[in-house]
């Protein structure tokens, strides 16, 4: 299994981050990794991302879950599991207020090896995720 992360603590409330966070049209905006994403959030529905990481190539994901104000979680990869890839966008109430995101995306299957050494390394762009987001989402 290969693993990425990132962490902030954002100074607004959990409604004002969910609503950034499944926005994607407007990803663009605040994460300087994102050219676009086509479709919308919901339960079941693929989305297309193009990322300046892998010019030109569109990533299909599905967004296999959607607990309001809590967790979205896309998933995404090869027929039979050969390769997977699992993101999940996390919130959890702080303690002193705000909340805690985490963005994790795990790698997986039979062929990771085989693949891993072509896939970029995601903490820098995740963590710039998490940054942009957090800015964002305290200007609100």
């Amino acid at each position: 299994m290969l693993v990425f992360e990132a962490k902030a603590r954002i100074d607004a409330d959990a409604a004002t981050v969910w609503a950034i966070l499944t926005d994607v049209a407007k990803y663009p905006e605040f994460d300087p990794y994102c050219v676009r994403i086509e479709g919308s959030v919901a339960p079941g529905a693929k989305l297309k991302a193009y990322s300046t990481l892998a010019p030109g190539r569109a990533f299909g994901v599905k967004v296999t879950e959607l607990n309001e104000n809590t967790r979205m979680e896309w998933s995404g990869g090869m027929p039979f599991g050969l390769f997977k890839g699992v993101r999940s966008f996390t919130l959890s109430p702080a303690a002193e207020g705000g909340v805690d995101f985490a963005l994790r995306e795990e790698f997986s299957g039979p062929m990771l090896g085989m693949i891993k050494g072509s896939l970029p390394d995601m903490t820098g762009p995740f963590a710039e995720f998490a940054a942009g987001l957090k800015a964002r989402a305290e200007s609100q």
